[in-house]
């Protein structure tokens, strides 16, 4: 098996048809579909039963108590048998061509060991695309170049048994992690990520999806949040944490029950400076009001 197409989902049944139907006009037909189901309470299981008795290549469907869409990718990981291991959005759908130019990319990618996926571009049902092109027809980097010249939100497929040694750390109580705390581990350690300009992924936020939610995201889950911003800058070389402390301490604010304590170790930071910085910003917002 060539290609797991993975998708972690969450009471989509109403949507993830259009995924299932694109999914069949592939023209590439070595691929698996595994779906983890996050302790759905719509009908996605009965759904499921009925397209593994329909369909035309394997359907694979696993449901777990709800832990968050990190959580899920970890069942994946352990549950997949392609080579490469493409995270789908249960909301979303791929061009008709997708899996044969993901299996095209993966001929052309050196075999050095040194890259550990690659990636297409998005665009929205408009026309929309998502980022910027790079010159040529791809570019070569890491993972972490994803906030620069490869810019945007990018269809990530990966080597299945190089993202299996990064499984997302998990915190009791927490039900959200970005997918960059792992992906920047990637670029730590020292693999490499082709970035493709060609379109594979049609896109459609929704207003209850993680992009829609937002901020909110991250007052819920602070610790994860504290995570990426500790290992993030630690990558990329950042000296100083006022500017990352500050946001953090705003999204933190609805948490009062997280201490400086708290907040100190999962920032990897003294809790003098997170006193010492809150204190500052909530003088900054009292200075704001009328």
């Amino acid at each position: 098996m060539k290609i797991t197409v993975f998708t972690p989902t969450y009471n989509r049944a109403h949507l993830i048809g259009r995924l299932y139907d694109s999914l069949c006009r592939q023209s590439c037909r070595d691929f698996e579909w595994l779906v983890v189901d996050d302790g759905s309470s719509d009908n996605t299981e009965a759904l499921f039963k009925r397209l593994q008795k329909e369909a035309d290549f394997p359907v694979r469907y696993h449901k777990k108590e709800n832990g968050g869409k990190h959580t899920a990718i970890n069942a994946g990981l352990e549950l997949a048998r392609g080579e490469l291991f493409f995270t789908v959005d249960s909301d979303d759908w791929l061009t008709d061509d997708a899996l044969e130019k993901i299996l095209r990319w993966e001929s052309e990618l050196p075999r050095d060991g040194k890259f550990c996926g690659f990636a297409g571009r998005l665009q929205n049902a408009a026309g929309q695309l998502s980022g910027a092109a790079s010159d040529g027809a791809y570019f070569d980097g890491t993972t972490m170049d994803r906030y620069g010249i490869a810019g945007g939100e990018r269809a990530m497929v990966f080597y299945t048994e190089v993202h299996r040694q990064y499984p997302y750390p998990v915190f009791p109580g927490e039900r959200f992690l970005t997918e960059a705390v792992v992906w920047n581990r990637m670029a730590r350690d020292g693999y490499r990520f082709r970035f493709y300009n060609d379109v594979i992924w049609i896109y459609e936020y929704q207003p209850d999806g993680l992009t829609g939610t937002g901020i909110s995201l991250y007052q819920r889950n602070p610790m994860g949040y504290g995570l990426w911003i500790r290992e993030r800058a630690d990558i990329l070389g950042e000296k100083g944490m006022a500017r990352f402390m500050t946001y953090y301490s705003y999204c933190c604010e609805m948490k009062p029950w997280y201490t400086p304590k708290q907040l100190a170790r999962s920032l990897g930071i003294s809790e003098s400076y997170v006193r010492l910085i809150l204190f500052v910003h909530r003088m900054k917002n009292l200075g704001r009001k009328p």
